[in-house]
């Protein structure tokens, strides 16, 4: 069996086509690479790039990625509507045939000590490659985003797991590790009110949301904890975001497992919120590529119990989940056998 990792780095540059286009042409000229897809958003000011190929190519692509990146990209510049805390902001392998996910927390190492050390980039390594608990979670990383970066690498709690505490102005840092295959997928609102996208992202995601008291301050355990109350999809990460290309407000999600919550659970779900609020939900978008088994879980849930044919299930899908709001949705380019 050929060993192949997908590899999907976040770069923050949306707008920009020369940097993108040089980040790409920079995956493009490693051999036994294959660049799948590329999807720049203006509004969240991010580039999505999806690669395959063998553990060393992928390796060696990514890291000249970065390299492009660290040196198109000023942080101190930059402004979006995604959460970010880096020029190459978050950067995951994925095993995808031949290579198990221990083998991918490898080359997650690799990949952060390299840039570390040749880039001057702080690494922060998350999910499966995590080193500690308070870290395995991409939005706690995150939290206080590139603007809170210089005061968080003060902290001895934050040192990175690669290179020195130091903080890099114009890169910021990097966030690296191993993971599952995740869905990026949001759901479009018939409203511009970001406050009620969020609040449906609250009522959906699983971390949920603070319970608070009469005062609006935080109810805490007999540890000083704050006490979450979870919201009701299991595996799903989700905030509000305003799209001004197009003027509504998104439910911006993640699915980190579509086997436990699949994308037209995601999407049902975030109707009956929005229905609740006197919100309309217009249609939604996969930002990158999906699994063809994601597509057939939708096109069969919408089918009625009719047998139909895979094609017939993926066309179901897009029509029912509103895929084609934006533009086309190409399956040939958005499912991810359809492109290995």
């Amino acid at each position: 069996m050929r060993k192949l990792v997908e590899c999907v780095p976040n770069f923050s540059e949306g707008k920009d086509t020369v940097t993108i286009d040089a980040i790409t042409a920079s995956i493009r000229g490693v051999p036994r690479v294959s660049l799948l897809n590329v999807e720049p958003d203006k509004d969240y000011n991010r580039t999505v790039v999806t690669f395959v190929g063998e553990p060393d190519a992928v390796l060696e692509a990514v890291f000249q990625a970065t390299k492009v990146a660290a040196e198109h990209i000023d942080m101190t510049r930059h402004k979006g509507e995604h959460p970010r805390i880096g020029a190459a902001d978050v950067v995951p392998f994925v095993p995808i045939s031949g290579v198990t996910m221990s083998d991918c927390v490898q080359l997650a190492n690799i990949y952060g000590k390299r840039v570390a050390s040749e880039l001057n980039i702080p690494i922060y390594l998350y999910e499966f490659a995590s080193r500690s608990y308070y870290r395995k979670n991409l939005s706690d990383i995150r939290r206080g985003e590139y603007e809170g970066l210089k005061v968080k690498l003060k902290d001895p709690a934050w040192k990175p797991d690669y290179g020195e505490p130091l903080f890099n102005s114009k890169s910021g840092a990097t966030v690296t590790g191993a993971r599952s295959i995740l869905i990026a997928y949001n759901v479009n609102l018939n409203i511009k009110d970001v406050t009620l996208a969020h609040e449906i992202a609250l009522r959906i995601r699983e971390s949920g949301r603070v319970m608070k008291d009469e005062f609006d301050n935080p109810i805490r355990n007999e540890n000083g904890e704050a006490i979450k109350v979870p919201g009701t999809l299991k595996a799903v990460k989700a905030l509000g975001v305003f799209l001004e290309r197009f003027n509504i407000a998104q439910v911006s999600i993640n699915l980190v497992d579509f086997e436990i919550t699949s994308i037209h659970e995601a999407y049902e779900e975030v109707k009956k919120q929005a229905q609740a609020l006197n919100v309309d939900v217009t249609g939604s978008e996969i930002v990158g590529l999906t699994p063809l088994a994601a597509m057939l879980k939708a096109g069969k849930f919408y089918s009625d119990k009719k047998t139909l044919t895979e094609q017939e299930y993926v066309l179901l899908a897009v029509e029912k989940l509103g895929l084609n709001q934006f533009e086309p949705f190409d399956a040939k380019k958005k499912i991810i056998e359809y492109q290995i």
